[in-house]
């Protein structure tokens, strides 16, 4: 399938989890992929070989999302070694998780800077080089909608703040034919939340499926929003959670 064939995609926090595999649809479907990653070189390095393996140009770029300096050079990287950019995927996120009143200011600080001060410096970064048809799709998550448990409560306040953002921009850039979307994956088998971990089956009982989600249901629905067939859609919110907030 070639529906992204001449597109430039830059994917942060690319070199594993959900990332990696948003990175690896895009290739599949013909675009160019620049990812970022933090400290996984050789990771990053391996998705890289991937996409080039698929026929695709491939771009490692090594950033912290937390430095504003290093997400808008990540995006200046991107531009000058892909050629252009037309789609950003804001995916690098952390967690820290507990008792809302033993979260201390140093996480607080952290969780802001990566999951929201991140993909704003990103999409900021971006905007003025993405074209007619651009794509800005952010992950976020389904605890950013619903928080079913206790101790989540400011990782959860860090999600729900991409549903502004993505409405937000979709407004401020629809006149330029520019989509901006989010991805809100529910619990999916990653280094971070793995479905064999202790907290698993709790999760799995919280779904209509009964099941954890991969990260190539989260990639195959970017991937999707990336495409021409989702041109009408914009400032919408794609729920990838097995019917957990149902």
């Amino acid at each position: 399938m070639s529906e992204l064939s001449g597109k430039r995609a830059l994917v942060t926090g690319g070199s594993r989890g959900i990332g990696a595999s948003i990175a690896l649809a895009l290739a599949d479907k013909g675009a160019d992929v620049a990812i970022t990653f933090e400290r996984s070189a050789d990771r990053a390095a391996a998705v890289v070989r991937e996409i080039e393996g698929k026929g695709q140009k491939g771009l490692a770029i090594q950033a912290d999302i937390a430095d504003p300096a290093a997400v808008k050079r990540s995006v200046e990287e991107a531009v000058e070694g892909l050629g252009g950019l037309d789609i950003l995927v804001n995916n690098a996120g952390i967690a820290h998780y507990g008792p809302f009143t033993d979260i201390s200011l140093a996480e607080i600080d952290a969780l802001l800077h990566v999951n929201v001060r991140g993909p704003v410096l990103a999409a900021q970064a971006a905007i003025p080089h993405l074209q007619q048809g651009g794509r800005i799709i952010s992950i976020g998550s389904g605890l950013g909608e619903r928080v079913p448990f206790p101790n989540v409560t400011v990782y959860s306040l860090t999600k729900s703040a991409l549903l502004s953002l993505t409405r937000g921009l979709a407004r401020e850039l629809g006149p330029r034919d520019i989509t901006v979307n989010l991805v809100q994956p529910g619990s999916t088998d990653t280094d971070m939340n793995p479905a064999n971990s202790e907290q698993a089956e709790g999760q799995r009982a919280l779904t209509a499926l009964g099941r954890y989600g991969t990260p190539e249901d989260v990639a195959a629905a970017v991937a999707f929003l990336a495409s021409p067939a989702a041109r009408q859609i914009t400032g919408t919110v794609v729920t990838v959670d097995g019917g957990a907030i149902a």
